[in-house]
């Protein structure tokens, strides 16, 4: 008889290890899904896009005479933003198709990849091209990179927002559920407006089902007014000592009013309902 029990304990420690291995096995599963939550196709789909991306940049690099590339460098600060317009002036008057072939391209790139800096683009936008040629060019680049992170967000972002933003999505799709009949009045003050990010909107709009079509028209125009301001500040790159200046009290009530205004109509039905 003391033999069989011994075994059975053998036997039921056996089945604890095990148990124990598996549990530790799936935590350390889940502890590295938390940590990437993309999955390997989907990381495959996004490094081939951005491989694509940066392949297409390179090679308008390329056709840069060679003097030209110690110059280039992504600003960071108002300085390096004035050494960069001081250094690309003669080339973008003398080159001026190249230049702006790789000026828009550097834009998307960086608003596919969510790269900070688009700011100082639209400040050098300003700075070399004057406001109107300045805000033409910000307002179709800004609208072409937030389309393209529009598509590469439906393609493979859904886990990366729900990561990243998990409370915020929510909010945001409870939000939307609640205006699809005024979606575009909504997205419209969105986008006008400092509310939410626009990186977080490029991101997560496919994700709560923004139809292309609101969105982009939302983006095209919502984006005009912060684009200006930025552009028109770009002629005057001397007096400006840092981003936060472009963006004071008054401006950012500009901006609340004009934000405000794209949601009257949404606000006037909401009344006639109730009433």
């Amino acid at each position: 008889m003391a033999a069989p029990r011994n075994l059975t304990g053998d036997g039921g420690g056996k089945l604890v290890v095990k148990d124990e291995e598996s549990a530790a096995a799936s935590s350390s599963k889940r502890t590295k899904s938390e940590r990437f939550p993309l999955s390997r196709w989907e990381f495959v789909v996004f490094f081939t896009v951005f491989l694509v991306f940066t392949t297409g940049l390179l090679c308008i690099y390329l056709t840069m005479p060679a003097a030209e590339y110690g110059k280039l460098k992504l600003p960071r600060t108002i300085s390096d933003l004035r050494l960069l317009k001081d250094n690309l002036g003669s080339y973008a008057s003398e080159y001026p198709a190249r230049f702006i072939l790789g000026y828009c391209s550097t834009y998307i790139f960086m608003q596919t990849f969510m790269i900070p800096g688009t700011i100082f683009m639209s400040l050098l936008a300003g700075a070399l091209f004057g406001v109107v040629r300045g805000f033409v060019l910000v307002v179709l680049n800004a609208t072409a990179g937030a389309c393209s992170c529009f598509f590469l967000s439906k393609l493979v972002g859904r886990p990366l927002v729900c990561w990243l933003w998990p409370e915020k999505l929510r909010f945001f799709q409870a939000e939307i559920g609640k205006r699809r009949d005024k979606l575009l009045n909504y997205m419209l003050f969105l986008r006008i407006t400092p509310t939410l990010p626009n990186l977080f909107i490029n991101l997560s709009s496919p994700i709560v089902d923004i139809p292309f079509h609101v969105f982009f028209l939302a983006t095209l125009v919502g984006l005009m007014p912060a684009s200006y301001i930025t552009v028109r500040a770009g002629l005057a790159l001397g007096d400006l000592k840092s981003v936060k200046d472009l963006y004071d009290f008054k401006t950012l009530s500009v901006l609340f009013l004009i934000g405000s205004i794209s949601i009257f109509p949404a606000l006037l039905k909401r009344k006639r309902v109730y009433e």
